[in-house]
């Protein structure tokens, strides 16, 4: 059994309101996206392909590089959408499973992958995710509540979300023939595309993506919080 994690950096980040993106951000004087490929390189993963804009791919090869990810087999340009990039990872793919993560995802870690790697062999298709916490009203554009779902009924979709290769390749053929520019996760591609139920396995609250100077922030806090309990033992 193979597995290859495919990890996008492809993103601008606009608002991170920031010269450099976030995926380029330091925390502790790495580069944010350091902290998943490294992740992934302790793992059971075998390899691992990066996606990145064009303008950064030297930029990559550096931090592969200085960091001595050798799992990194690619490092390969993105697409004009999320999902391109995706696709164009999958390109790259020769395995049985693909976990296809962000990498402005940095507290990733390795039980949350090996869950989505154990939910793709018992599902073919899985997300990491948790439970909301509070209660979710749906409004229309007036912000009048026209509905409240049940809240155990609600997830917080996360990454990694895993698939066995061939099911989420095909699907993704599927998507680039109809171009769906409203797809914004994977777990969609297959729901819309391909022919397996999509299951959640246990992720983690403290799994944030970086979008905002306040999610860095957040992040930052977490990594330092959980050094200094390793410091401790």
């Amino acid at each position: 059994m193979k597995v290859n994690a495919i990890v996008l950096a492809a993103g601008s980040g606009s608002r991170m309101k920031s010269k450099t993106k976030k995926q380029f951000m330091t925390i502790k004087g790495k580069p944010v996206i350091w902290f998943a490929l490294n992740a992934f390189q302790k793992s059971m993963v075998d390899e691992i392909i990066l996606v990145t804009s064009k303008e950064d791919v030297d930029y990559c090869k550096n931090i592969i590089k200085k960091y001595n990810l050798t799992k990194v087999s690619s490092i390969i340009e993105g697409g004009k959408e999320r999902y391109n990039s995706v696709y164009n990872g999958l390109k790259e793919t020769k395995c049985d499973y693909v976990l296809i993560h962000d990498g402005a995802r940095p507290l990733i870690n390795q039980q949350i992958i090996d869950n989505c790697i154990n939910g793709a062999i018992k599902y073919k298709a899985c997300v990491a995710g948790v439970p909301v916490k509070d209660t979710i009203k749906i409004v229309d554009e007036k912000g009048i509540v026209i509905d409240t779902p049940p809240r155990n009924q609600i997830w917080i979709t996360q990454t990694p979300q895993a698939f066995e290769d061939k099911l989420i390749r095909e699907a993704y053929e599927n998507i680039e023939r109809s171009d769906n520019a409203l797809i914004t996760d994977d777990a969609m591609v297959v729901e819309k595309y391909g022919n397996a139920k999509v299951h959640f396995v246990k992720g983690a609250y403290d799994n944030i993506k970086i979008t905002t100077p306040e999610d860095m922030d957040a992040a930052e806090r977490i990594i330092c919080s959980n050094l200094q309990k390793i410091e401790k033992i």
